[in-house]
């Protein structure tokens, strides 16, 4: 049951996203233009982008652009939708499925933003395989810990400074560990060296996504 109800939600998002074009160009707009602008910025002073600050830049505007892709998460919906999802889904059939969706929208994005980025500012990753699988595990902990402070800040009837303020320092872990494990396939180190690392980031993941399954249903019902 809560598998075809979160398959159904996750259709209506998608559908939704479809008709909203306007919202996901905006965002890869932004992307681009913010990796754009660094180009421009270092362009200027050739061979001065090191690879430590190349990392840093690139999780920079992944972090950013992710704030500004899943704030639409709750605070988009009208408190007349919101109240129609309560009479037909769960409260877990709902976080679980803008999870999944967010989570695939920034691995998206991440991918996006790394072919535009290594196309403009070169590309000093050794281990590629390495950095990928980072992008990935990375947008799960940023698509889960947004999500819930998104719906923190719409049951707040805020707007998107509050998901900034209570995000970024709950994204520090995750934060921390996705730029870890960047700078062991930036120096071209062994998948074991990270291994460490990429466990704790995992764990990490399932902890945020477990804790939003299970706080959100109190949310949802105030």
């Amino acid at each position: 049951m809560l598998l075809k109800e979160v398959s159904l939600l996750l259709k209506k998002e998608f559908v939704l996203e479809i008709r909203q074009k306007y919202a996901l160009n905006g965002i890869i707009l932004y992307l681009a233009s913010t990796i754009f602008i660094c180009y421009l910025s270092f362009n200027l002073m050739p061979n001065q982008l090191q690879p430590l600050t190349w990392n840093a830049l690139f999780w920079i505007i992944i972090l950013f652009t992710a704030v500004n892709a899943v704030a639409k998460s709750f605070l988009q919906e009208s408190g007349g939708r919101l109240m129609y999802y309560y009479t037909l889904a769960s409260a877990r059939g709902i976080i679980i499925s803008k999870i999944i969706y967010y989570t695939l929208l920034l691995v998206l994005l991440g991918l996006t933003g790394y072919l535009f980025y290594s196309l403009v500012l070169g590309n000093p990753v050794q281990n590629k395989g390495l950095f990928l699988l980072n992008i990935v595990l990375g947008s799960v902990g940023i698509a889960a810990t947004l999500t819930l402070i998104s719906s923190v800040a719409a049951k707040a009837q805020s707007n998107q400074t509050l998901l900034a303020v209570l995000g970024l320092p709950v994204l520090i872990p995750v934060i921390l560990m996705t730029i870890k494990i960047s700078k062991n396939a930036l120096d071209g180190l062994a998948w074991s060296v990270s291994q460490s690392a990429i466990i704790t980031l995992l764990a990490v993941d399932v902890m945020v996504a477990t804790l939003a399954i299970l706080l959100f249903p109190y949310i949802w019902r105030s």
